[in-house]
């Protein structure tokens, strides 16, 4: 029974958990699974089932000793991105992301333990290729010039396959691991003009060093070329399921959880700090269009590889309680911090040209282009009450508050991952002594941010997650 068991969710992480997600707090989302997700995001001192592995991986331990379950879920996000800038406005098309988890769990004495895998966050943006907030922008000699009118879009998935382990240590004390192999990937089609361009060369918003940029400068200093109108990056497979540029990664959770009385239990954990490899790829292009000699325009596409460089997810400090003032009633709070300032400091990439003779001059040339982001530490309120209205069902209502990472001077309307608050509600159902489900919905009002261009970016969304589990 075990092994066609993982057969079974081996086969299904290889076709269905690299799903990319969208941002909630940050690239994080509010909740893990739709017990936590209803109570808004609250997890760290009580029963969260098999999605404990995402919450705080001690309170496995809280299950029944003997029972051995799966689970399978799904989280769909429906963000309402808008951008602003003067009387142009523009909605984003993307619109609708799913994402699938699976867990297998067990408890056998004291120790609980199980594999799991789900799509832990992410962030993207649609524009099209007809976009008027896209069309235009200023040069490197700062004239009003033409972008490239392609494809304006981003996508960034992140997601999990996780070993925990819990272990009673008394009756009222346990601690949780889990060791967590991860990937993350990345889709990008951006044009950055010759204005920001310019600006990244003399340290405003970054920097641009390399062999690429060498030979650029000399050109343009030669007179061979006059003047920059944009660089364009572009590398997407157009994949659901993952990213044109990808990496691979390690990282770990602990927890623990104590019983004060009946009434009232605490708990904490720590996330690290990813480790994961450059986001690569080979299939990218890098294109620069500008003003020759000759005062004709051109535009030079340059083949090759490229590194999204130190993308990592960040270290996650929480804690919480759970109260219960009577058989029916639980009530339960958290406070995370997210250490978002080290990870999202910069957007780093390294391009280099390969050998096809279509690069010319660029050939194995490389450009290393920093981006700043410059995001902030994000504090995270989540509280929620659970009010059990027949032995079968629960009823559940909560709602989070979180401080906005991301500064108005490098807000990208690419990366719009600015939402805050969340007001949550949801129930579960027993179907039967062995079988039950759990569902839960999230409103995220809009709010609305002034980037250093003037570009008013607006998000909101509403979000929801169902989860079934079956006793083997």
């Amino acid at each position: 029974m075990f092994s066609k068991l993982l057969i079974g969710l081996t086969a299904l992480v290889a076709l269905s958990g690299v799903s990319p997600a969208f941002a909630t707090n940050g690239m994080n989302l509010e909740g893990y699974g739709a017990k936590s997700h209803a109570l808004g995001g609250a997890s760290m001192a009580f029963d969260t089932g098999n999605s404990a592995v995402m919450n705080n991986p001690a309170t496995l331990g809280m299950m029944k000793e003997g029972k051995e379950e799966i689970g399978i879920g799904i989280r769909g996000l429906h963000p309402d991105v808008s951008l602003s800038y003067g009387p142009m406005t523009e909605n984003s098309e993307g619109t609708g992301y799913y994402m699938p988890s699976l867990s297998y769990m067990r408890k056998d004495g004291n120790i609980a333990w199980g594999v799991a895998m789900l799509a832990q966050g992410g962030m993207g943006t649609e524009y099209g290729d007809d976009s008027p907030l896209f069309m235009f922008g200023r040069s490197y000699g700062n004239s009003l010039v033409p972008l490239s009118g392609k494809e304006i879009r981003s996508e960034v998935g992140v997601g999990r396959v996780m070993f925990p382990l819990a272990w009673n240590i008394t009756d009222n004390t346990t601690i949780g691991l889990s060791l967590d192999f991860i990937w993350a990937s990345m889709d990008l089609q951006m044009d950055m003009d010759g204005k920001h361009f310019k600006g990244m060369t003399q340290g405003v918003g970054g920097s641009v060093s390399g062999t690429m940029y060498n030979t650029l400068g000399s050109m343009m200093q030669s007179g061979g070329v006059t003047d920059i109108n944009y660089m364009r990056y572009d590398f997407t497979n157009g994949s659901p399921f993952i990213g044109e540029a990808a990496g691979f990664g390690t990282g770990f959770k602990i927890g623990m959880v104590h019983r004060f009385s009946k009434m009232l239990t605490v708990g904490g954990s720590y996330h690290s700090r990813t480790w994961i490899s450059d986001l690569e790829t080979s299939g990218a292009s890098l294109s620069f269009s500008g003003v020759d000699a000759m005062n004709n325009t051109f535009t030079q596409s340059v083949s090759g590889t490229i590194k999204v460089r130190d993308f990592e997810w960040p270290a996650v400090f929480a804690a919480g309680f759970a109260l219960y003032p009577g058989d029916r009633w639980m009530i339960v709070g958290d406070i995370k911090q997210i250490d978002w300032s080290s990870s999202m400091s910069k957007f780093s990439t390294t391009f280099t040209a390969d050998s096809s003779p279509s690069n010319g001059p660029f050939i194995g040339k490389r450009l290393d282009v920093d981006m700043q982001q410059e995001w902030k530490d994000q504090t995270v309120f989540s509280i929620g009450a659970q009010y059990k209205a027949t032995e079968r069902l629960s009823l559940r209502a909560g709602a989070s508050f979180a401080t906005n990472p991301v500064p108005d001077d490098y807000l990208n309307p690419l990366f719009p991952a600015i939402t805050t608050n969340h007001y949550t509600a949801g129930f579960g159902y027993r179907l039967s002594d062995k079988s039950s489900f759990a569902t839960a919905v999230a409103w995220a009002p809009e709010v609305s941010a002034t980037n250093a261009d003037g570009m008013v970016i607006r998000h909101g969304q509403m979000n929801w997650s169902l989860n079934f589990t079956h006793e083997l």
